[in-house]
């Protein structure tokens, strides 16, 4: 072993591996004007992001130019004011809404979609559609997973989903929703997935795929985490703490087969 000490590494270069703000240098007692500007830039797009309005109607066509049903609905929100002050409205669907998504459903699938707006709009529309073409061949792979309607929900919560798998009958949903903006991430979209979804349900019953964006988790990692996911979880038929996440390490079991006891 040598005894030569490791090259010393200058603060300043964890920049080159990190978006966060390290190493930004001062003027006197305060930050230079470039860190200062950087920063404000930052918050003014992450409360942009909160705010930003939903497309659903583009989204909706472009959940239904990948071969999908799609349809619009909404929360109990009546605005982005109440959205923000109640998050229980967020998490029921209002009742125009709940009745034509009965009209609507079908037989019950395995899985149904939901794409939420949740607090990044921005995030929703940047990533949803694009994330949902890398996904759709994965679930079509081997024992296919029979994707039932996919509903775009304006004011969503992540418990929104619950509602809405239940009425359409889904063994399992998948919510992708804008994750709350970070200084570094205005525009994160998270995938939530939920067994046997039915309103009441809290988190513990959920798994989440999150910090999907440019400068984190790709289409591809995290097409490729959702689908492990949901053939896990409907084949143990539960999601949530009892189900983690081994998708670096396993191959995703077969719909159908036994589970060892």
């Amino acid at each position: 072993m040598s005894d030569k000490p490791a090259p010393a590494r200058p603060t300043v270069d964890l920049r080159l591996l990190t978006p966060a703000r390290v190493a930004l240098g001062r003027s006197g007692a305060s930050l230079p004007t470039r860190p200062l500007l950087d920063f404000t830039l930052a918050h003014a797009r992450a409360r942009d992001a909160v705010h930003a309005a939903f497309g659903s109607a583009h989204l909706v066509a472009g959940v239904r130019a990948l071969g999908l049903a799609a349809t619009a609905v909404s929360s109990r929100a009546a605005d982005r004011r109440d959205y923000l002050r109640r998050p229980d409205l967020g998490r029921q669907l209002d009742a125009g809404s709940a009745a034509a998504l009965a009209e609507v459903a079908t037989a019950p699938r395995q899985l149904a979609i939901v794409i939420g707006d949740g607090l990044s709009a921005a995030a929703v529309h940047a990533h949803a559609v694009a994330l949902l073409q890398n996904l759709l061949p994965l679930l079509g792979e081997d024992e296919a997973v029979a994707v039932g309607h996919v509903v775009v929900a304006s004011g969503a919560r992540v418990a929104l989903g619950d509602e809405i798998g239940a009425i359409l009958g889904a063994r399992m949903v998948l919510m992708l929703i804008g994750e709350r903006p970070g200084l570094s991430a205005p525009d994160s979209l998270g995938a939530y997935l939920t067994f046997a979804p039915k309103p009441g349900l809290t988190d513990a019953a959920r798994n989440c795929v999150s910090n999907i964006h440019k400068a984190g988790l790709s289409y591809d990692e995290a097409a490729l985490k959702i689908v492990w996911l949901v053939r896990e979880g409907l084949a143990r038929q539960v999601t949530g703490v009892t189900l983690k996440d081994e998708s670096a390490d396993r191959a995703p079991r077969r719909i159908g087969t036994d589970v060892p006891k």
